[in-house]
């Protein structure tokens, strides 16, 4: 159980840090119009606005289309990286529970942890923090 608990826990403040920075990055991005993504850029000739900006060879990668993949692949990887720090937490919520430490261990103590499985537990305890 305390393996759970620790792993859990250093999965969920991972997932939240990085839910937290690809949130940060986003904003950014909105925020500045993509300038930031075009900024290794040395061409006199790529405007402000990095949704409108062209094909060089003063680039080392292709500029035409970085604004709109970037929130492409950002969006759906934040919404997994929260929905991941959820789960990690419900996670950590489980091992405290199986520990007698949980919101729910009154309902469910640790002497049901050993020898019932998930289809023996009282109904209540099934659904206690879920």
């Amino acid at each position: 159980h305390w393996t759970l608990l620790s792993v859990s826990l250093l999965n969920c403040l991972l997932s939240t840090a990085c839910s937290v920075g690809l949130a940060l990055a986003l904003g950014l991005t909105v925020h500045g119009r993509g300038t930031h993504l075009v900024r290794g850029c040395n061409s006199s000739a790529l405007p402000l606005d990095a949704r409108a900006a062209i094909a060089t060879n003063d680039c080392p990668f292709n500029t035409t289309r970085i604004y709109d993949t970037a929130l492409a692949l950002w969006v759906p990887s934040l919404l997994l990286a929260a929905a991941e720090a959820v789960l990690s937490g419900r996670c950590c919520l489980v091992a405290l529970v199986f520990r007698g430490l949980g919101p729910c261990a009154r309902s469910y103590g640790k002497e049901q942890v050993g020898p019932l499985s998930w289809a023996e537990l009282p109904v209540s305890a099934q659904h206690c923090c879920w």
